[in-house]
């Protein structure tokens, strides 16, 4: 075994150049095992490890920095660099991260996990090395679905506006290579990189443009030439225009060539962009057959792929979502869905395919996304842009600007809300109420069930205005479902429980807690009124104040931080009418990242279940007296 006795980089570069791809398929065997147990980003890590095994052996790691876009496909830079042994917990509570950071490693050089990012941060490591005059190379590693991004094409264009030395790594999993093409291609690229051409080529530039008067005539000539006949093999000149100098298309599977490329650019002064053809979940038979379903996974056999147990019955909150959709779309042609790069993650995969005509893939580009659907609802469209909640951080100002300013009737619907698991802080959606919810205009609400979800996307395709629906991962809780589909009462919440000592209003996922907890409260003789509140924005302020002047004590309960959110929202509400003496409570989660594990993990440690909402309430209680309170004076005078 190779893999074994690799601890750094550099223990790797003393093998040698033909026992690399037997580290390969070692490498690939790990991650295989690994993925199979924790669950995780299987193929797109498989992809790159023969990059990865080149970028190590040719770069002095961690001096030479390497930043990995998004970061689900780091798993063989971790075994690589240090964390092998420690690679069986990964994305287990308390073990490695599913993706790079920096307090985890020395060879993380920024944390990630959303797309777009690695070119930006690796210019800015790259601005700081020129201002301290430092030596070390910087390369970005991107996928060809990450820089249709805006974000990597802003980073592009300043840095070939810079022009100082850089390395950008296309690492393009969707194309295949030819065999012709992929044979003169790798030929040119031999030549390209070269000693004798790149000297020739920095030298002609200098001699032509000290020629004058027609210097620079000539070589913008030359220049063409060069590229009519790179364009025949390489769809790059869009780089060099941006100021790169394009490498490739080469085969990302070919150790010796890879070697060879980075040997030939690593000591290149300038920007250059190395365009790099995988095949996403290479050595693995089911995850090179099935791509985009091993692209995240859950644990599974590694022999046949398949994940264990029996198919739950219960559907998830994204595939109401998606039923849902279908549904009103056949009642209203006015309906249109918009996705980015998430049409099988957000449940309208079946949406996609019954109306193509008004399905929307607009890529990595969540922010185009808004304003696009924007556009759509001027027209008298229905737009709903289905985003996970994390990823929605990435339009605010298309939100704020473009949608609330205008008033403008579109859906925005927050898969992933609240605490999401393994995948850890870049992906946990806690922070999209405080986000949401001081726009004017804009309508928030969060489903108690699956069965209210449906009524909720009724309720926000027909106003006339923005709305946003915030709904969590997993499957809901197994309810009956509505056959007809009805609006529900705008900013009006629904009390479930009658109680006179205290009210707990909790909003979405953590109502059930709510439920639960008050019904053992009861036991020990605490009678709670429970609210499912359904709308954070616009709150239901009378149902609020009633309770709170009934029983003087308010709890509120939300997956979510508790600055900005829902409970927030209760404590102005509470403030504006001027209400004296209420006790006030609010549960959620503090002012931190919330660190990856299970959510069953999560919830019971940040007490959000139904265990920690009733330890909560229980001492709230104690500390306030038992003894209800008598009467509340309302001495708001105005």
């Amino acid at each position: 075994m190779l893999l074994e006795n690799i601890n750094s980089p550099s223990d790797l570069k003393n093998l040698p150049p033909e026992g690399l791809p037997d580290l390969a398929g070692e490498l690939r065997e790990t991650i295989v095992q690994t993925v199979a147990r924790t669950g995780g980003h299987l193929a797109p890590s498989l992809g790159v490890v023969d990059l990865t095994i080149a970028l190590h052996y040719i770069f002095d790691a961690p001096k030479d920095k390497i930043i990995w876009d998004v970061g689900h496909q780091a798993y063989a830079h971790k075994l690589l660099t240090g964390r092998r042994e420690r690679f069986a917990t990964l994305r287990q509570y308390g073990g490695i991260s599913g993706f790079p950071k920096r307090e985890e490693s020395p060879y993380d050089h920024f944390d990630v996990g959303h797309a777009s990012t690695s070119i930006s941060a690796a210019l800015g490591m790259v601005a700081a090395r020129e201002i301290k005059k430092e030596n070390f190379q910087v390369i970005a590693v991107i996928g060809d679905g990450s820089i249709s991004a805006g974000l990597a094409f802003e980073g592009l264009n300043q840095a070939g506006h810079l022009k100082k030395q850089m390395i950008v790594v296309l690492n393009d999993n969707e194309m295949s290579i030819s065999p012709n093409v992929g044979a003169l291609s790798a030929y040119l690229t031999k030549l390209m990189t070269g000693n004798f051409y790149t000297r020739l080529r920095q030298e002609t530039k200098h001699f032509l443009q000290g020629i004058p008067r027609v210097g620079d005539s000539m070589l913008h000539l030359a220049k063409k030439a060069e590229e009519s006949v790179k364009m025949f093999v390489a769809p790059g000149i869009i780089f060099e225009e941006l100021g790169f100098q394009y490498i490739g298309p080469i085969d990302g599977h070919n150790i010796d060539l890879l070697l060879e490329t980075f040997r030939n650019i690593k000591d290149y002064t300038w920007p250059v962009l190395v365009h790099v053809v995988t095949k996403k979940g290479k050595g693995c038979a089911f995850a090179e057959c099935s791509p985009s379903q091993y692209h995240g996974t859950p644990p599974f056999d590694p022999e046949t792929g398949k994940t264990g147990g029996k198919k739950q019955k219960v559907m998830s909150y994204t595939e109401v979502f998606g039923q849902t959709m279908t549904k009103l779309a056949e009642e209203d042609e006015r309906i249109v869905a918009i996705s980015a790069a998430m049409s099988d993650g957000t449940g309208l995969d079946k949406f996609a395919s019954l109306y193509p005509e008004r399905f929307f893939d607009v890529g990595i580009a969540e922010p185009h996304g808004i304003t696009f659907a924007c556009g759509l609802a001027t027209q008298g469209m229905r737009p709903v842009t289905a985003i996970y909640s994390t990823f929605m951080q990435r339009a605010y100002d298309q939100v704020m600007h473009d949608l609330c300013l205008q008033n403008l009737p579109v859906t925005i619907a927050m898969d992933r809300a609240g605490i999401v698991g393994e995948d850890g802080p870049t992906h946990h959606g806690v922070f999209d109420l405080a986000f949401m919810r001081h726009l004017p205009n804009m309508v928030v609400m969060a489903p108690k069930d699956e069965n209210e979800l449906q009524h909720m996307i009724k309720t926000s395709v027909e106003r006339n205005g923005p709305s946003a629906i915030r709904y969590p991962r997993g499957t809901g809780l197994g309810v009956p479902m509505d056959q007809e589909i009805t609006t529900l009462p705008v900013g009006k919440g629904e009390v479930l429980r009658e109680g006179t000592d205290l009210a707990i209003i909790a909003i979405g996922s953590t109502v059930k807690a709510a439920q639960d907890a008050a019904e053992r409260l009861a036991v020990d003789g605490i009678s709670a009124t429970v609210v499912n509140a359904r709308f954070v924005k616009p709150l239901d302020e009378d149902l609020v104040l009633s309770l709170a002047r009934k029983t003087g004590r308010i709890v509120t309960v939300e997956e979510h931080a508790l600055q900005g959110g829902f409970g927030s929202a209760v404590l102005e509400c509470l403030e504006s009418a001027r209400l004296s003496g209420i006790k006030t409570l609010r549960i959620g989660l503090p002012d931190k990242f919330i660190e990856h594990g299970p959510q069953a993990v999560l919830r019971q440690k940040y007490g959000i279940d139904a265990d920690g909402v009733f330890n909560s309430v229980r001492d709230f209680m104690e500390k306030t007296s038992l003894k209800a309170v008598a009467s509340v004076t309302n001495i708001k005078t105005s």
